[in-house]
Formats: C-alpha cells, sequence, structure tokens
C-alpha cells in the first residue's frame, strides 16, 4: 500500500489492521527463534557425534525441554545433522609407559603389525610377537587378513606354550583396541601397554625386530603364496633364535642369553607331534 497506492504509513497500517511497530519491526531470523534449541543439539552432538535424531530429542525431554519433535527436527535437518556424517574412531590419550627391557623372560611381550604384497600383488600382513627381555621372536603370523579374532588365537597360542606374560606392549590399531582382544586380555590378567598415536619410539625393541624382519625376509624374496611366505618366516625365526649373533645381547643368540622356558602342556603337544 505504501509503495504502490502512495498511502502514508499510518494510513496504511490503518488498511491492514497493524500498529505502526509491527511495521517498524525487524522480523527476527530464524537462528534467533531457534538459538536456543540450536546451542542444545549442537552440545549434545559435541559430546557424541554419533547419536541421532531421536537420542538427542529424548536427550532434551529429560533435560526438560519443551520443544516438540517438529521444531526440533526442522533445526536438526537445517543444521544438516541429518546427513550422514563420516567420523573417525578417537583414539583416548595414552600415558606414555617407560621402554625398558625386562629382567626376566614373560615379564613383557611387544607385538606389532607389517604389511606386504605377493608378486601377485595380493597384499598380506603379518603378526610379528617379541619378547622384550631377550629380544626373542615368539611369533610371525602371515595372513592377507589379520583381524582381531585371529590375533586372539595366536596369542592363546604362545600362551599356551611360554605362559602369560605380565604385560604386553603394543600400537593403537583397530585389532589390538577392539572390545574382544582388551576382554581377553583381562581375563589372563595381562596389562596391555598401549603406545601414545604417532610415537613409534615407545615400542622400539618391536620396530627394531621390524626392520631386521624386512631386510632379511621381505625385501630378499618375491613371495608367489602366503604359504610360501609363512614358510620362510618359520625358518628365519629358528635362525633368528637360535644362531644368529645379536650385538644388543653381546653377540649371542636370544636363546642362549637368556632361555625361555615352555610350559609342561606345550613340550607334551610338541613331544606328540614328534611321535
Amino acid at each position: 500500500m505504501v509503495t504502490e497506492h502512495r498511502l502514508s504509513i499510518t494510513r496504511a497500517c490503518r488498511a491492514a489492521g497493524l500498529s505502526r511497530a509491527a511495521y517498524y519491526k525487524v522480523p527476527p531470523l530464524p537462528q534467533e527463534n531457534d538459538a536456543e534449541v540450536i546451542d542444545a543439539l549442537n552440545g549434545i552432538v559435541e559430546r557424541n557425534d554419533r547419536r541421532g535424531f531421536w537420542k538427542c530429542f529424548d536427550r532434551l525431554r529429560l533435560d526438560g525441554r519443551p520443544w516438540n519433535h517438529k521444531r526440533v527436527w526442522r533445526v536438526y535437518c537445517d543444521l544438516g545433522l541429518n546427513i550422514p556424517r563420516r567420523t573417525k574412531r578417537r583414539i583416548p590419550k595414552r600415558e606414555p609407559v617407560p621402554l625398558a627391557a625386562g629382567s626376566f623372560v614373560n615379564q613383557g611381550w611387544a607385538l606389532d603389525f607389517m604389511h606386504d604384497v605377493l608378486y601377485d600383488g595380493r597384499r598380506f600382513r603379518t603378526l610379528n610377537v617379541i619378547d622384550e627381555a631377550n629380544g626373542e621372536a615368539l611369533a610371525i603370523q602371515v595372513a592377507q587378513s589379520l583381524p582381531a579374532s585371529m590375533l586372539i588365537r595366536t596369542m592363546d597360542r604362545l600362551v599356551d606354550w611360554y605362559g602369560a606374560p605380565q604385560s604386553i606392549r603394543m600400537g593403537n590399531g583397530p585389532e589390538m583396541t577392539s572390545h574382544d582382544f582388551v576382554e581377553w586380555a583381562q581375563r589372563k590378567g595381562i596389562a596391555l601397554n598401549y603406545i601414545e598415536p604417532g610415537e613409534p619410539d615407545q615400542n622400539a625393541y618391536i620396530e627394531r625386530f621390524n626392520r631386521t624382519f624386512r631386510t632379511e625376509v621381505l625385501d630378499a624374496y618375491l613371495f608367489s603364496s602366503i604359504e610360501q611366505v609363512q614358510a620362510i618366516a618359520d625358518d628365519w625365526l629358528t635362525q633368528y633364535n637360535e644362531y644368529r649373533p645379536h650385538d644388543a645381547l653381546g653377540g649371542v643368540p636370544p636363546k642362549q642369553f637368556m632361555p625361555k622356558l615352555i610350559t609342561t602342556t606345550a613340550a607334551d603337544s610338541r613331544n606328540q607331534l614328534s611321535s
């Protein structure tokens, strides 16, 4: 009316049934009307960004928020929270454990994973486990995939042979932080010493072993199958533990420097296999 019919603001407001205050009042932005809802939703998502709409809405109701689900859903969509979010698993903060070789075997083990590729392009992984006290390599498990279930089976086999260690030092890979592996360690009474993310020097013993294994085995052969990798690794493992002199051990092999006792169960099983 003001622009088309050139009426005054007073006459136009009277004709429209509005007060002049309504004409001069600037309409608030939607963000201002929903500021409280936005802050409440952001607070929930910051604490746990994997929650869906109804989890957030139920939390708002438990916090005494009176908004209905239609309004909350509208704001939820405006914030883009309804769009699937790719999130990365966050590694909890780790307290560094001093790197010190144990004074007796089975005091502490260290494990790590390595990657390589076969001649035909197929990738494979190795699980390496050593004893920190004498540097003895306990196992090299080779497979295309090494999930937490295979990690647990390998560790069960080593515990049956040598007994359970007091602790295991390792990185923060998904297999080592899985719920199943953590529960397995708790049942065995084994402490899990996770290194800080991006600090491989906190697991220096296994890193040094990995470099030797990489140089003398993985980089020295062209493998055609997983079975071939396992056979060569097993043979090299015997040479490493029983014949190869170690500078850090005074020029003697690990088995000669500090022999590891084998449990009766493992000895019986080995005798049965040999017989």
